[in-house]
């Protein structure tokens, strides 16, 4: 039965999915608007466009299932989900006003742990009992993994293309990979729908089993999928340009071929953790390739004192996400 504590919880499951999408819109457009290959208008359709295409062609929800198992069934209710939630949509909101690129995989991730481990704490087991390390130590690894990548093959894309390109005229190779950046733009859209819209089936999976709608291992209802990709769809298209301006321009300054490449490793990055069911984070990856890019040019070309606050930010992500969820769970509790 859907009580009126399992809807909110669906809502606020698709209003984060919203959150995402206009939080994370910078990761899939923010080089295409910097090399104005595209308005910021038609960048955020074309985005929105390929973040819910993905719907139509994914079988699989590796992703899904890996959040949805983070917290151990037994720790699991809708109070935790609910409070993991609210405290993720608070964080996201936060970083997107100061215009940082932060994780919203992570602070869901974050939110969900931190809420688990406190009512587990309250049902007089040790905290970190609640937390699956099976799952969690992965998705921890690729805090430093992701971006990693994201940068060796961005870095070895762009030697290659340039390798290819040195004896093309400037202006033809700057008009090829205008086109070009249309595509990888594309792909990278593709790939965040896929990979990010996929968190959130998990959270509300894991909610209607808890609310005992379905049975624990019964297939994925298809409402579940349709809202999602809609959802993080919606929000790409209402941008976050303050997450933009530091993706497309402040790192290091863009040009097209290095768009498209930095777009592409970016991209290639989402779809090999996606096979795995790894939930990465599309910004940690995004902002790997883009220095990837940048280091390509020379080390100076990187705007490190920058770079440098991103990643605390990444670190701090989870654990601040979990102390804000547990805080909430506590005043759940006192209320209802």
């Amino acid at each position: 039965m859907f009580t009126p504590l399992l809807i909110i919880v669906i809502c606020l499951a698709l209003v984060f999915d919203y959150t995402n999408g206009f939080h994370d819109a910078a990761n899939s457009i923010a080089t295409i608007v910097s090399t104005k290959v595209l308005t910021p208008f038609q960048a955020v359709m074309w985005a929105a466009f390929f973040n819910f295409l993905v719907y139509f062609f994914t079988k699989e929800y590796k992703v899904a299932d890996t959040v949805s198992k983070i917290v151990l069934a037994h720790y699991v209710t809708l109070h935790v989900i609910l409070a993991g939630l609210v405290a993720a949509i608070s964080w996201n909101l936060i970083t997107w006003w100061f215009g940082i690129p932060s994780s919203s995989s992570h602070t869901l991730i974050g939110g969900f742990a931190g809420a688990g481990i406190t009512n587990a704490m309250y049902m007089g087991s040790n905290g970190l009992k609640a937390v699956n390390m099976h799952y969690i130590l992965p998705i921890l690894a690729y805090i430093v993994l992701a971006p990693l990548i994201g940068l060796l093959i961005s870095y070895m894309v762009t030697i290659l293309v340039l390798y290819i390109g040195k004896n093309s005229r400037p202006s033809i190779a700057d008009r090829w990979f205008r086109r070009l950046q249309l595509i990888s733009s594309a792909a990278l859209s593709f790939a965040h729908g896929g990979n990010d819209a996929q968190k959130v089936m998990g959270i509300l999976y894991v909610s209607l089993f808890t609310a005992h709608i379905i049975k624990i291992g019964a297939a994925m209802p298809n409402w579940i999928p349709l809202a999602c990709y809609s959802a993080i769809a919606l929000g790409t298209m209402s941008g976050g340009w303050k997450i933009v301006k530091t993706m497309g321009s402040r790192i290091t300054k863009i040009t097209p071929v290095e768009g498209f490449c930095a777009e592409t490793a970016a991209a290639i990055t989402l779809f090999f953790t996606q096979k795995f069911g790894i939930p990465v984070s599309t910004t940690h990856t995004t902002t790997g390739a883009i220095i990837g890019v940048g280091l390509t040019k020379r080390l100076s070309a990187v705007r490190w004192g920058l770079t440098i606050n991103i990643f605390w930010a990444w670190v701090i992500t989870i654990p601040v996400s979990a102390i804000i969820a547990g805080l909430i769970f506590v005043l759940l509790r006192a209320i209802v």
